[in-house]
């Protein structure tokens, strides 16, 4: 049976959807429900807030790097087992590559998966301007299915009344809820957004869940619930697994958190055995490894702890002599640089790896971009990639002879252009984050592994 599902989507960035979301999936497991949670685009924060709320690993939905067909097929494929799945948005509804179209923005992913739409607007500096923000959105797009609007930021009853009174005569959409402002916690956050739920303690996620409860109390969830879709989808191109071909180690700690819930069931599909370690924590590296993974975070927070763990250092530069492949997205980068500098401020620079012959310092620049690149080197030889970037770091001071895999053609990259530090015949860094959609990649990663562990 088709699984009922809604998207949880945004007038703009900012709104409080993500805090919406979880609230509504909070109420809907609080009533005995499987709820798979997802996230539209490029993001690794806000997922952790659906896993910690949901108990269910939420999922990426993205067509840029994933394509249409992948992002039904993850969708699917994800959804087993579940009773109903909830998508965040990202950014405005409508706000995808450009301003020509909405690709890759929400409302192509609502499209795709044929799921109503449940608009938040922010109400905090107006009243009656509510309901003309809400009637664009109602005609912009027919194709879509508008099917009600959460109002937040309301200061009070009065407020409310406003609103609710231009919405019913303007809009005639279902009002779910309207949400007043306060006596809910705030989401902490830094200079990526959110903080992972990983690194929360737990008297904070205590406090994540307690603004869940508040929020929900302020929705309508009995309604929501009969608005969800439930039209079906094309049937999931079956999941094969190969057997297990190689070890691979995989960062996993506070520094190192960001990966695609997909990349890692990639990796295992294509024989892959993922154990996980701490480059923070671990003295060592797993045992009868043949690979290594270093995936984004922020490394820059914790540099002092990174710096002091000198075995782990040591062991990974061993393991890069001895030829041992190895993989690192952004905060990964970060790591295998000889330092990090500039968090918050501080001058000095911790010592990191160094197996790439360069340095990180951290600015106050976001650097925000889908990525495309023609990739010629080490784990996936030619290629075709698209990705995307998300930093406020830069690589200064690069050797003269270093060598580059990946040739951008969109996005910004370490430099002029060029991205994919080359650690010696067999190690790759980047700055781009890859999506491991079609198993090509993360087979070709695999078989990087599986040839070390051959030798």
């Amino acid at each position: 049976m088709p699984v009922p599902r809604l998207v949880i989507a945004g007038a703009t960035s900012g709104v409080g959807k993500t805090t919406v979301a979880i609230a509504v999936m909070h109420a809907l497991k609080g009533r005995g429900l499987k709820v798979q949670p997802f996230k539209v685009g490029p993001d690794f924060i806000d997922p952790s807030y659906h896993t910690l709320v949901t108990g269910r690993q939420s999922r990426n939905l993205d067509p840029w790097l994933m394509g249409e067909r992948g992002v039904v097929e993850s969708f699917q494929n994800a959804c087993k087992g579940a009773d109903i799945a909830v998508v965040e948005g990202v950014m405005g509804l409508f706000d995808g590559m450009s301003g020509k179209d909405d690709f890759a923005s929400t409302a192509h992913v609502a499209r795709l998966l044929g799921a109503p739409v449940i608009l938040v607007v922010d109400a905090a500096k107006a009243a009656r301007s509510v309901a003309a923000v809400a009637l664009g959105f109602v005609h912009f797009d027919r194709r879509l299915k508008l099917a009600g609007i959460i109002v937040n930021n309301v200061a009070g009853d009065r407020h409310a009344g406003y609103v609710a009174d231009a919405l019913a005569e303007k809009v005639r959409l279902p009002v779910l809820g309207i949400i007043r402002r306060g006596q809910r916690a705030a989401m902490e956050e830094r200079h990526l957004g959110l903080v992972p739920a990983q690194e929360l303690a737990q008297k904070r996620r205590k406090e994540i869940i307690g603004a869940a409860k508040y929020v929900q109390d302020q929705i309508d969830i009995d309604r929501l619930l009969g608005l969800c879709g439930k039209n079906p989808l094309a049937k999931a191109t079956p999941q094969k697994q190969i057997p297990k071909r190689a070890r691979i180690a995989v960062a996993l700690d506070e520094s190192f958190n960001f990966y695609y819930a997909d990349n890692l069931d990639a990796l295992r599909r294509s024989g892959a055995e993922l154990v996980f370690f701490s480059p923070v924590g671990d003295k060592k590296l797993p045992a009868g490894i043949d690979g290594i993974i270093l995936g984004g975070g922020f490394p820059e927070v914790l540099a002092d702890r990174l710096e002091k763990n000198r075995e782990m250092i040591k062991a990974v530069a061993k393991a890069a002599g001895e030829g041992m492949p190895i993989y690192g997205e952004c905060g990964g980068l970060m790591y295998l640089t000889r330092s990090i500098s500039g968090y918050k401020g501080e001058k000095r620079a911790r010592k990191m790896a160094g197996l790439i012959d360069a340095d990180t310092v951290m600015t106050s620049r976001l650097t925000l971009n889908y990525t495309e690149a023609q990739s010629d080197g080490p784990i996936f030889g030619s290629a075709r990639l698209r990705g995307h970037e998300f930093h406020y770091s830069a690589i200064e001071n690069i050797a003269g002879d270093s060598r580059f895999a990946y040739s951008l053609t969109r996005g910004k990259g370490v430099a002029d252009g060029r991205d994919g530090f080359c650690i010696g015949d067999s190690g790759l860094a980047a700055y781009m984050h890859l999506h491991f959609a079609s198993g090509r990649l993360a087979q070709r990663l695999v078989d990087s592994c599986a040839g070390y562990a051959r030798r």
